[in-house]
């Protein structure tokens, strides 16, 4: 039989000096007063010393019984503290968060004004390189815009954070879009995007009569679109944060949408969870 102390054991002889009788612990700890008696009976017997003085009026601790529950209060005191213990020291911890090149400076900015109090270590890397990462454990949260568009590693989780709709950036002069069946007749139009369907896009705006262009970066596009008066072809965060005087964010003539998702181990950090909707309002998503 082991020589330590029982939690139970302890929780009991508290109890028992708190209330004056094994009946008024046994209503506090939801058990029935035999298995009180009983098992305070049997911490006597394995100890080789008697904890309280029964009768009828209740229970008295004895000089061994009060120095027993001296130390149950000091003992159970740092076991009631343990799991606040461990919540302060994870709440503290710093949090590593990756993500691609093109969302670094808006998602990170956002992160800062959502968790002012967290230390964030900033990792940036291509998508599956960001997702393996967080499979190793390695990485807190990974924000990817590519989860529904691949294999994820099977020991993550996927969190949905918003759906980023595409959109016309127009710089200040620039004309908008015609009409008709050809309204990007002829017209030069740089595209950038944060998934792997940029392909797709171009080949949706040259059936449109557009001479589409790739930007290999959101800002390298928008530079572009800017310096040379191009419209562009770019997911709605990131030029609404931004805009200049005199420049306009028009509708597609189809609908397309970037889902932005946060990768997780099947354990997330709840200061990562918990911020999903203030994080979707912060980047003007829509879910």
């Amino acid at each position: 039989m082991s020589s330590l102390p029982e939690v139970d054991d302890l929780t009991l002889v508290r109890e028992v000096s708190r209330t004056g009788s094994v009946g008024g612990a046994a209503r506090n700890l939801r058990i029935s007063q035999p298995s009180a008696s009983a098992r305070l009976a049997r911490l006597e017997r394995r100890i080789g010393i008697e904890l309280f003085e029964r009768d009828t009026s209740g229970a008295r601790p004895t000089t061994a019984g009060a120095e027993l529950v001296r130390q149950a209060d000091h003992i159970l005191g740092h076991l009631e503290g343990a799991f606040g213990a461990a919540r302060a020291a994870a709440s503290h911890r710093p949090l590593v968060v990756g993500s691609f090149a093109s969302l670094t400076s808006l998602l990170f900015p956002a992160l800062d004004a959502l968790l002012p109090e967290v230390a964030i270590e900033q990792r940036q890397d291509h998508g599956p390189v960001l997702m393996q990462w967080v499979a190793e454990g390695t990485m807190d949260a990974a924000f990817v815009a590519i989860a529904d568009q691949v294999t994820l590693p099977s020991s993550v989780v996927a969190h949905p954070i918003g759906r980023d709709p595409l959109v016309f950036f127009r710089a200040a002069g620039v004309e908008p879009p015609g009409r008709g069946r050809l309204p990007l007749r002829d017209r030069p139009v740089i595209v950038s995007t944060f998934d792997l369907r940029l392909d797709d896009i171009v080949q949706r705006l040259q059936r449109l009569g557009s001479d589409a262009r790739r930007g290999i970066t959101l800002a390298t596009a928008i530079s572009m679109a800017r310096r040379r008066g191009h419209l562009a072809v770019l997911p709605h965060s990131a030029v609404a944060m931004d805009l200049h005087p005199d420049e306009a964010i028009d509708r597609l003539p189809f609908r397309m949408s970037v889902q932005l998702t946060m990768i997780t181990g099947r354990r997330p950090d709840p200061r990562l969870t918990d911020l999903i909707p203030a994080l979707r309002k912060e980047l003007g998503l829509r879910k």
